[in-house]
């Protein structure tokens, strides 16, 4: 059975950093998309990042344009995203997850997901 377990979510201030892993187990990396997606209480899920196991292929919301970064580490099977320059906008439960398909329908896709970890912003 796949998991995908995120840590490193927290509490900043607004322009502060966090960097969120995702360890990932029992999946053929190379066949999948994987990526981040936030969700607040009583709001429509949000795709963050995405990016392609094999390949350098990346995508953002534009509302994260600029201020993160996704990326892998294919020897320690983990995904990470790297968050700068926090806005309490930004505030919500960030979900890694990993679908067949990259791009517009990835997070109606999904075939793995952690079980989200909270961040929060600041004023």
């Amino acid at each position: 059975q796949v998991h995908m377990e995120e840590s490193g979510g927290g509490s900043v201030p607004a322009g502060g950093f966090l960097r969120l892993p995702c360890a990932i187990s029992r999946l053929s990396f190379e066949h999948y998309a994987f990526g981040w997606y936030r969700q607040n209480p009583g709001r429509e899920r949000e795709t963050v990042a995405l990016l392609k196991w094999s390949g350098d292929a990346t995508l953002y919301a534009d509302s994260v344009k600029g201020r993160f970064t996704v990326s892998r580490d294919n020897n320690q099977k983990t995904l990470y995203l790297e968050m700068n320059n926090l806005k309490p906008e930004d505030t919500a439960t960030y979900y890694c997850a990993a679908s067949l398909v990259y791009g517009g329908s990835w997070l109606k896709s999904l075939d793995a997901w952690g079980q989200g970890t909270l961040v929060t912003v600041s004023p």
